[in-house]
């Protein structure tokens, strides 16, 4: 024992001699050595055991170190640089949500000396309503509408003038901003947070409509407030803003005097223009501040030949305050306030020129977006596709938006006439044989030999057609609407001159497109992207010519839950390499929901609700909608307008124009089948919506699934307490897991699918019908499939692995398992169709 002992202490001191050997052989770096491994670390921060022993060969002053004590440097050196970039990384979210605190603190102060100011009100108008004479009372009582006082330019000619204008205006635009000189109430569907884009708000009882945003942007206020003066870059409905008269004023600012004008959103209510002066100017705690307001007079800019075409509206006082942060950034107060002159246009129209949140949509919400876009692009955090800059893409963007305003007003001052009129409901022509769509930089690209631009539009009422869901819809099923099939008299016209110009060639389009993701904005309101369409010439002298078609397009508002927003699907045919300055012939679709002003402000409690289902189900991916807010977007109705472009010769004006007004026809026919389609009017409870004509009821069918999967499965699909009644489908539809029924048919096609189904797939109940069984699944999924298909048919179910399938946009879905059963129809003897149960489904 006492030997076990001895060896034991021998062999501790020896392993601690060893170490202490071993700590001794550490060599502490000398300057010289430490940036030698500095530029090794630059150019390989994890080199390999080989890497460090050449290193150490190649560097002499390296040599009295062990290869093990360098692994170790590089080990500790990666991560110093990981915590410093952490430290960093943690050190401005900190500053943002410091700053983003800081805006809210701020609302919320601004929020309780508006509830003060009411429950003050509010007092007044119990004590005044007490007394006998009413009238007196109401005369009294406190209003927190602002009144604007005109100002005429013929009264402001003068610096001085001009100036106590401008600082009237600051003052009544800074209580707006940041006071309760307007009720503002949270805009429907936006709310505050440190992860929204902002705050935002709209106007609750004012003059005119008003809306007011608040935000953090990680750029300077001046970078900040030279981007928002520029309004035509981001507001895609200026047409133009010239500044006539502008001198300095004090602390560095300056006043102007500038005209402005803004295109009309359709064919049927004319464009607006504004007389206002602006002024830029700082404050004494070193804000920027840009406000504006409207100046009365006759004047009408450098445009003065096409002055009738538009309407002079009012903007009240407006503008943005753009304070700096510590650490960086700014935040910025930005508030629209106008009076659009509703009274010009038809009565059906004045609720789109009445409401606050059309404002908000357009421009101040816009201006914010816009703001965050050039800051986190600047900051490299934005990746587009193609190798194209986000510039570049951007202007692309603008030019399709442009191009497509500038079809649907047809300004007399750009060349534009009208050809002719079939009545107010018809397909509108006009021309233009003065546009250039050439490239000054690029002659080659120039269609100057053309006779001119013909443009075929016209606009309509839709009842309960939500516009995302349609615009949705014509995005991704272009073969119910854009067939380029025209007959031989309208092909013959067009083949002479239209061959120069890309994607006009006479052409039956075979249903198949192809969408390429270009680039997006930083929230996916609005996509840009390039389609190919593949077809077949109609001339048979064509058949070696390439048959592709190619477009460049963007698609916006397809967010059902951003209320009030207009949606828009604009496209334009290019080249297959298309150069930075191709030229454009925009075409498409703008859908605006029409709300009135008093229903602004409902909005806000509707979207707390639940979703009533069978109001719903053939709208599509609804989810988080509310039943308020479902029913105030099916029982409203909405403007469309569509304008397609069409370049011609001279000699074959009249053969095109026959041809698109043949054409836009039968695009407003094919629209029209798809808006009924998608429409939830024709759904009612009591009959039980149909979901294919060939299929039962949504209720039935709902029925049939869950027993059948009890009598196969020996298991409930949903819980005991959802089986009575309508709870059925309102479950079913609302189930976790992703159920789709298919067809028996020789190519099964799905006839129905639930919320999360649709989700996945990315699609609609309508569009759904167009998908087939073997379009989801990959090669894997396919073989599965197969695999098990005559088991399933057998005995009636099956297990399929987990795998990846495919949704319409092109995503890949993995999901755990999927289970396969047959639908039993009421007679449990006929098959009606196959379910499919995908669990734990999530996008790759």
């Amino acid at each position: 024992m006492a030997m076990a002992v001895a060896q034991h202490r021998e062999s501790s001191n020896s392993s601690i001699n060893k170490h202490l050997t071993d700590s001794g052989k550490y060599v502490r770096y000398t300057a010289e050595q430490v940036d030698a491994l500095e530029r090794v670390y630059s150019e390989c921060p994890k080199p390999s055991s080989l890497r460090r022993q050449q290193l150490i060969r190649e560097c002499p002053i390296l040599s009295n170190i062990e290869p093990k004590q360098i692994k170790v440097w590089f080990q500790n050196r990666r991560c110093r640089e990981k915590q410093r970039n952490e430290s960093s990384r943690l050190q401005t979210v900190n500053r943002k949500l410091t700053a983003m605190n800081k805006l809210l603190m701020e609302e919320n102060d601004r929020l309780q000396k508006q509830v003060s100011q009411l429950v003050c009100e509010n007092g007044y108008m119990r004590q005044q309503l007490q007394t006998v004479n009413a009238s007196a009372a109401t005369d009294a009582s406190c209003d927190s509408v602002v009144t604007t006082p005109q100002h005429s330019l013929r009264d402001a000619n003068n610096p001085a003038g001009l100036l106590s204008i401008a600082e009237e205006t600051l003052a009544e635009f800074l209580s707006k901003a940041t006071g309760t000189a307007v009720d503002w109430v949270q805009m429907p569907g936006m709310k505050p947070g440190p992860d929204s884009v902002g705050i935002f708000a709209i106007s609750q009882s004012c003059s005119g409509v008003a809306a007011r945003a608040c935000g953090l942007v990680s750029l300077e206020p001046t970078k900040i407030a030279e981007i928002l003066k520029d309004r035509p870059s981001w507001f895609r409905d200026c047409r133009s803003l010239e500044v006539f008269t502008m001198f300095p004023a004090g602390n560095g600012g300056t006043v102007e005097l500038v005209y402005s004008q803004v295109y009309a959103p359709m064919t049927l209510a004319p464009a607006r223009d504004f007389w206002t002066l602006r002024y830029t100017t700082s404050l004494e705690n070193g804000s920027l501040v840009v406000c504006e307001r409207s100046l009365s007079g006759s004047g009408a800019g450098p445009n003065a030949a096409a002055a009738s075409q538009f309407v002079r509206a009012e903007m009240l006082p407006s503008g943005y305050l753009i304070r700096p942060c510590e650490g960086g950034g700014s935040i910025i107060h930005i508030v629209d306030h106008l009076n659009l002159e509703a009274w010009s246009v038809p009565e059906v129209l004045r609720p789109l020129y009445e409401s606050s949140k059309v404002v908000a949509h357009k421009m101040t919400i816009a201006a914010l977006r816009y703001i965050r876009q050039i800051a986190q692009e600047t900051s490299g955090e934005v990746v587009y596709g193609f190798g194209r800059q986000p510039a570049v893409l951007r202007t692309f963007s603008q030019r399709l938006s442009r191009g497509f305003n500038d079809a649907i007003n047809g300004f007399n001052d750009d060349g534009w006439s009208l050809m002719s009129c079939d009545g107010a409901e018809d397909v509108i022509i006009a021309v233009n044989s003065t546009k250039n769509l050439g490239s000054t930089s690029n002659p080659s690209n120039s269609f100057s030999f053309l006779g001119g631009i013909l443009c075929a539009k016209a606009s309509m009422l839709l009842q309960n057609v939500p516009p995302a869901v349609l615009v949705r819809f014509l995005r991704e099923h272009r073969s119910e609407w854009a067939d380029f099939n025209v007959d031989a008299y309208s092909a013959a016209s067009l083949k002479a001159g239209s061959y120069a110009f890309p994607g006009m060639r006479p052409t039956r389009f075979t249903g198949s497109q192809v969408i390429m993701p270009l680039g997006h904005t930083i929230e996916h309101e609005e996509l840009l992207e390039v389609i190919r369409l593949e077809g077949h010439s109609l001339a048979q002298e064509d058949a070696f010519i390439s048959r592709d078609i190619h477009l460049l397009q963007i698609c916006s508002g397809i967010d059902e839950n951003a209320v009030g927003a207009c949606s828009e699907l604009v496209f334009a045919p290019i080249d297959e390499m298309f150069p930075d300055d191709a030229p454009l012939l925009p075409s498409g679709f703008r859908v605006i929901p029409l709300d009135s002003k008093t229903r602004d402000a409902q909005d806000a409690v509707n979207t707390s609700r639940t979703l009533d289902l069978t109001t719903s189900l053939e709208v599509g991916p609804a989810t988080n909608h509310s039943a308020g807010d479902a029913l105030s977007s099916h029982s409203t109705r909405s403007v469309l307008t569509i304008a397609f472009q069409f370049p011609f010769e001279s000699n074959l004006q009249d053969n095109v124009a026959t041809m698109a007004r043949q054409y836009v026809r039968s695009v407003i026919s094919s629209v029209q089948r798809v808006a009924m389609a998608i429409s939830p009017s024709g759904l009612c409870p009591s009959v039980g919506p149909k979901l294919s004509p060939s299929s039962p009821e949504a209720l039935t069918l709902a029925h049939w699934i869950c027993q059948s999967y009890k009598y196969y499965l020996g298991a409930e699909l949903l819980s005991s307490d959802s089986l009575g009644g309508d709870s059925v489908l309102k479950h079913l539809w609302h189930h976790q897991d992703a159920i789709l029924c298919c067809s028996l048919k020789s190519l099964p096609i799905f006839i129905f699918a639930n919320q999360t189904g649709l989700d996945m797939l990315e699609t609609t109940l309508v569009a759904l019908q167009d998908i087939t069984l073997d379009k989801i699944f990959d090669e894997s999924g396919r073989k599965a499939l197969c695999a098990d298909f005559a088991k399933l048919m057998e005995q009636g179910f099956a297990y399929l692995p987990g795998g990846i399938c495919m949704s319409t946009m092109g995503r890949h879905v993995s999901y755990e398992q999927a289970v396969a059963w047959k639908v039993l129809a009421a007679d449990e003897s006929t098959v009606h169709c196959l379910a499919f149960s995908f669990v734990n489904w999530s996008f790759v």
